[in-house]
């Protein structure tokens, strides 16, 4: 046998080994076995036998202005693309990365997942009654990959071809060596392609609202002042496994205000039937009017699982003088979190220190070692000092002035070029150092943080300016990159992905509307989240997110703040949850998906 024959011969064998290994599945997941067996009841963190029935109100800040959440264009309430679209499988929160078919009865897909076969219900159903096909499934995929949000194109970049392969198969093969990619496609949302004959797909707003699948639609809107979900007493999949006990409310209607007081003020006033608390100070200070001390409302906490993520105020780096990491090891130096720790929450939540903290996926402390630093030494001379070496994140030392990391900023400062003339610190041609941090309208909590913060850089002759905007421009100038420094929060999952490119990938350093705000443009961090991808063993996997981790922490791109170690929802008595709680916690899948009315 030649080598051509023996060559062809053996992908013949390859070709055919992925087909005989592949079989159809109820469930996939990143990493070993889906948890739940094919005939599971119910998830384990719902009630299967939670009653149906009875109206909330939720509150928002800020304003939308689009009902349809798949474009670029607008800014639409997060939570519809959760309540009323479907995709062909959903996801558990009660596992790092499984997915549970939904739209799609069964998956498959060979052990390289160079593709994904999925076998939709024939039950499956739009809004409006009309049957979810193959069709609607191959053209969304079309349409979000084209002309949809940034956040659904990356996938559209990574698939070969999409085919249908029977009556109620459709099939995805990839382009790219990325094991992730069958549970991206699985969680792509579908819509129903006979609604956009002849319509602008990427410029609708509010007519028409896209027809989705899911337990909710539209019922009533009121352009940035409200919006009432109605739950489908035709939804066609009440009675899924994967959906017994969940989306239990018939109305939820959410109203926006135009800041945290007057959302406060409206649920202290009993106008809103739940609220969501993120700092651990107010929570024991501000819930001790009547209702509470009646008991008419109850202060529920979630504990979670989950890694950090990061929160704090992110640096543009496309910008100088952010793009030095001097500068930006000085700003974090003027920082002092442990005294504005104190001032915000009464010291009581612990800082990130990294953006997997609190998970193993975390970077730890200390030199690199092993194969996390085998992973880093190749980009040994482009990492950022601390990466091999050992990182930590500043620590002020317990005064309000907090002079000793003053100094230290001061030095770096001056290494970078810049030195104290006249008051006020300037570079070499006589500019001075000043910037502006773009706030969102209404952000009381981070205006006050800032203005704790400019105490100190004053100090150093820096000049700091808030400018709170609305939030169309808000979302307009991020999209654009028009900032200095602005807020950051990026949730990161037990199981990170290809997100991970969206978040901190050079591709979107440039690109604008991605979601890397600090414009990080890394070799090392391309090369760790391509590994992350094309591993097969959880050891690999860790290794690589920690190396990540390492350079994204010494990389000081973000001023991290507080943790948001623990879910705090203070609500309405008759509204009850489960005793059994999902990993993740109090994420979208959890309140209200899995809680209930209960009155009396």
């Amino acid at each position: 046998m030649n080598a051509l024959a023996a060559l062809l011969l053996g992908a013949m064998l390859s070709a055919l080994a992925a087909t005989v290994q592949a079989a159809p599945q109820h469930a996939m997941a990143m990493y070993g076995e889906p948890a739940l067996p094919p005939d599971f009841v119910a998830l384990p963190y719902a009630n299967p036998d939670a009653p149906k029935g009875g109206r909330i109100v939720l509150g928002d800040t800020g304003k939308f202005d689009s009902l349809n959440p798949f474009v670029q264009k607008g800014t639409p309430p997060w939570q519809q693309s959760f309540w009323g679209y479907e995709s062909l499988m959903g996801r558990s929160w009660d596992e790092p990365f499984t997915l549970y078919g939904l739209l799609a009865e069964s998956v498959e897909t060979p052990p390289d997942r160079s593709w994904v076969e999925f076998t939709l219900r024939d039950s499956a159903r739009f809004s409006d009654g009309s049957p979810v096909t193959v069709e609607d499934v191959i053209w969304s995929f079309e349409i979000l990959g084209s002309e949809g949000h940034l956040r659904y194109r990356s996938l559209a970049r990574q698939i070969e071809s999409i085919e249908q392969t029977g009556e109620r198969k459709v099939r995805l093969t990839f382009s790219t060596n990325d094991r992730e990619l069958p549970l991206i496609a699985g969680l792509r949302p579908i819509l129903k392609k006979a609604q956009w004959e002849g319509r602008d797909f990427a410029r609708a707003s509010f007519d028409p609202i896209p027809i989705g699948s899911g337990p909710y639609v539209v019922s009533a809107y009121e352009a940035g002042r409200y919006v009432t979900f109605r739950r489908d007493p035709d939804y066609w999949g009440k009675d899924l496994p994967f959906r017994r006990g969940t989306h239990n409310f018939d109305e939820i209607r959410v109203e926006f205000y135009g800041d945290e007081t007057v959302l406060f003020e409206a649920f202290k006033g009993g106008e809103l039937s739940a609220l969501r608390e993120f700092n651990a100070e107010r929570w024991e200070r501000r819930y001790t009017f009547p209702a509470v001390q009646r008991g008419d409302i109850v202060k529920t906490e979630i504990p979670h699982g989950r890694p950090t993520g990061m929160t704090g105020f992110a640096m543009n780096t496309r910008r100088a003088p952010f793009n030095d990491w001097r500068v930006r090891e000085a700003m974090l130096l003027a920082f002092n979190f442990e005294y504005i720790n104190d001032t915000m929450t009464g010291g009581t939540q612990p800082r990130i220190r990294s953006y997997f903290d609190n998970s193993d996926l975390a970077m730890g402390p200390g030199p690199a070692q092993g194969a996390v630093r085998g992973l880093l030494e190749p980009f040994a001379d482009s990492l950022p000092p601390g990466a091999l070496e050992g990182y930590s994140l500043p620590r002020g030392d317990g005064t309000a002035r907090n002079r000793s990391n003053l100094r230290k900023a001061a030095r770096l400062l001056a290494d970078a070029g810049w030195q104290v003339r006249g008051g006020r610190l300037r570079d070499e041609n006589g500019r001075p150092f000043s910037f502006t941090v773009l706030l969102r309208q209404g952000d009381t909590g981070n205006q006050t943080v800032m203005n704790l913060y400019s105490q100190a850089l004053g100090r150093l002759g820096i000049d700091m300016r808030v400018q709170p905007v609305d939030d169309a421009q808000y979302e307009a100038r991020i999209a654009q990159y028009d900032f200095d420094v602005t807020t950051f929060r990026r949730d990161l999952s037990l199981s990170p992905g290809n997100e991970q490119r969206l978040y901190w990938g050079s591709e979107g350093a440039e690109l604008p509307g991605t979601r890397n705000l600090p414009g990080i443009d890394s070799p090392a961090v391309d090369a760790m989240i391509d590994r992350m991808l094309r591993v097969e063993s959880t050891g690999d996997f860790t290794a690589a997110v920690r190396a990540l981790d390492r350079v994204l922490t010494s990389g000081r791109y973000v001023i991290p703040i507080w943790q948001y170690d623990m879910g705090r929802i203070a609500h309405r008595k008759e509204l009850r949850h489960p005793e059994t709680l999902p990993v993740y916690g109090d994420q979208p899948g959890f309140f209200p998906d899995v809680w209930w009315y209960e009155p009396g």
